[in-house]
């Protein structure tokens, strides 16, 4: 019989040729992907899951509120003053936990609150003002996952802040703020703008008032230890530590009482007299 010739290789009796090889090879690298991202997805997962929600019946550090309707979200919480169109302070627990997590995407809207009855300030309040809608509650301090820092866009969270406030000195102790919690593990941030103090200008439809200083106050829970701020609403050159005052003096300016429900009698009044600096490390400005 005539043998025909042929270019082809012998077929492989059991069937699996070159085809089933590579076959293998694309499964076994698909397995090392699928781990791979896996691995880090749970790890991810992890993190934002060791952020713990302070529930509102938990948050004994809430200040009272001097003139203002108390709301909160799920992870912080506020008090506003509808004559101001702002909050007279913003509460919340900044932890190491929530810092190590990945950062979520910044959120680009702002969007009015509609938790409060009384209806917060709108976006376009602030438009072609010259003046920046300034984070009570930063971005930064809520950037664990994405309800957190949708939650940091509120209009009920913003002050009006010049520019160079809001990039300047501000935005330095936000940074400072999310280094010491790093080193102590958990800390109580309040923050507001000084509205007892003359408001000489308000600005958009909603009539928001524009502070003349912004006061933030820090504490350490575990050590109770805290430092404070009245940071002025302008530009300035001078070190952070030029704007250190005590709690009571904040406390005297707002007719607001911080930690009362926190801290015990004696322990509060040592702290709050003084102008405490000392053992929380400051750096270099950051620009």
């Amino acid at each position: 019989m005539l043998k025909l010739r042929t270019n082809h290789a012998r077929r492989d009796r059991s069937g699996f040729g070159s085809l089933g090889i590579r076959l293998v090879i694309f499964v076994l690298l698909m397995g090392v992907a699928f781990v791979f991202i896996y691995r880090n997805l749970t790890k991810a997962m992890s993190n934002q899951d060791s952020v713990e929600v302070q529930h509102v019946e938990d948050r004994f550090f809430l200040p009272t509120a001097a003139s203002g309707e108390i709301v909160h979200h799920k992870y912080y919480s506020l008090s506003y003053v509808e004559k101001h169109e702002q909050a007279e302070w913003v509460a919340y627990q900044l932890t190491k936990s929530s810092l190590l997590a990945p950062n979520v995407k910044r959120a680009e809207k702002f969007r009015p609150d509609y938790d409060v009855k009384t209806g917060s300030a709108f976006h376009r309040d602030y438009s072609n003002s010259g003046y920046t809608r300034g984070h009570m509650a930063p971005a930064g301090d809520m950037a664990f996952n994405k309800e957190a820092m949708n939650e940091s866009f509120y209009m009920s969270n913003m002050s009006p802040q010049l520019k160079e406030c809001n990039a300047g000195i501000w935005r330095e102790l936000e940074e400072l703020v999310r280094d010491w919690a790093f080193d102590r593990n958990e800390l109580i941030v309040v923050a507001g703008p000084m509205l007892n103090r003359p408001i000489v200008k308000k600005i958009g439809r909603n009539k928001v008032s524009v502070p003349t200083a912004f006061y933030k106050i820090i504490l350490d829970p575990s050590q109770n230890e805290s430092t404070s701020f009245i940071i002025p609403n302008e530009n300035t050159n001078r070190p952070l530590k030029d704007f250190a005052v005590s709690i009571d003096q904040i406390e005297d300016e707002t007719g607001i009482d911080f930690f009362n429900d926190l801290l015990n009698d004696d322990v509060e009044e040592a702290m709050e007299s003084k102008t405490m600096t000392g053992k929380w490390r400051f750096h270099g400005r950051r620009r």
